[in-house]
């Protein structure tokens, strides 16, 4: 009996020491992610190089081996020549023969326009080192959310503007709503043909359960100071003054939308498109709500003749349950593109 005793006393010494030297690792490990998650990361992809070494693999891929053979020591002979004269030039300190750069950003919005935090470093990283010839491309896909996150997201990119940087905007698929807001920020839009722009207007909707709960006996009390601190609520008796000063406040957010958009692009006919209504690209370039239409990997092509071509993309470490969630959201949207897709009608 003693023996097991002592055995268990050992044992739970053992485990005390093990646990306390877990939470003690747990706690380093959360502090270095918490660390790392509030500086994050810039990623540099040149996307020049990645397009030409494709390019490569697709004229090799419909050569014979004779040509093989041919072609590759011209390229290797031409590669030694261009890293060269790269050298030379690195020596002499000269730049002049470096070209203008197209930086390539990506924007895809969701609703409380969460993803301004990484645009904004970004934009950061482009102006400390942008010089006169560079351009910016951002790769927007946004239906809109809300005022105060898209607003931001908008004034991200008039830095830009401020600082004399030519910007385009492509969008694939969508840009409504507070999309376009910073759509219009561009000195040029290209859009696909089929993608959704404009939805320039504003919405809100609130439910209310007032009379479920006046059913039910169940009393609900709203103490406020200032007579439009709450104008529409979720469970108070909303009374015509609160509706009517509700739909002023749209009104005047709308108003401002308007001369926002009117701003930005002085041409547009903003009183005829600002009814809330969306149209499809060709329908848009008609409007004048863009510039041109094509694929944003029509613009890149484009311009790999006169510019390195470089994506910069901003990013945080994620936490587990971050990562878990994302994909539970991601598998949810999903369900409901095959729902819509199911039913033939369009998703606004």
């Amino acid at each position: 009996m003693e023996f097991i005793s002592l055995y268990g006393l050992f044992l739970a010494k053992t485990l005390t020491v093990v646990l306390a030297i877990g939470v003690l690792l747990l706690l380093v490990f959360g502090l270095r992610m918490r660390s790392r998650q509030r500086k994050g990361q810039i990623h540099i992809q040149d996307l020049g190089k990645q397009y030409r070494e494709r390019q490569r693999e697709m004229q090799l891929a419909r050569m014979g081996e004779a040509e093989k053979g041919i072609w590759h020591k011209r390229h290797k002979k031409q590669d030694k020549a261009d890293a060269k004269q790269a050298k030379l030039r690195a020596k002499r300190g000269d730049n002049a023969a470096s070209r203008s750069c197209l930086y390539v950003l990506d924007f895809t919005g969701s609703m409380d326009a969460g993803e301004v935090s990484s645009l904004r470093e970004e934009i950061t990283a482009v102006l400390s080192v942008a010089k006169s010839g560079d351009e910016v491309l951002l790769r927007l896909e946004s239906p809109g959310g809300v005022v105060h996150g898209y607003g931001l997201a908008a004034s991200q990119l008039q830095r830009l503007r401020e600082k004399g940087i030519p910007l385009t905007v492509a969008v694939d698929k969508v840009a409504a709503s507070g999309g376009y807001m910073m759509a219009c920020v561009a000195d040029r839009i290209v859009a696909a043909p089929f993608a959704i722009i404009g939805s320039i207007g504003v919405v809100a909707q609130i439910p209310n359960f007032n009379r479920l709960l006046k059913r039910n006996d169940i009393d609900m009390e709203l103490h406020t100071a200032g007579a439009y601190k709450r104008t529409l609520t979720l469970f108070g008796e909303n009374s015509p003054a609160g509706r009517e000063k509700f739909q002023q406040e749209l009104n005047e957010t709308h108003q401002l939308f308007k001369t926002f958009v009117q701003r930005m692009r002085p041409a547009l006919d903003v009183d005829a498109v600002a009814t809330g209504e969306h149209w499809y690209g060709e329908q848009a370039q008609h409007l004048g709500l863009v510039d041109a239409i094509g694929t944003s990997d029509d613009v890149l092509i484009e311009q790999l003749a006169r510019h390195e071509v470089i994506s910069v993309r901003f990013s945080r470490p994620k936490r587990w349950m971050s990562r878990f969630t994302d994909s539970a959201v991601l598998s949810l949207e999903q369900r409901l593109l095959r729902y819509w897709q199911r039913s033939h009608k369009p998703l606004l």
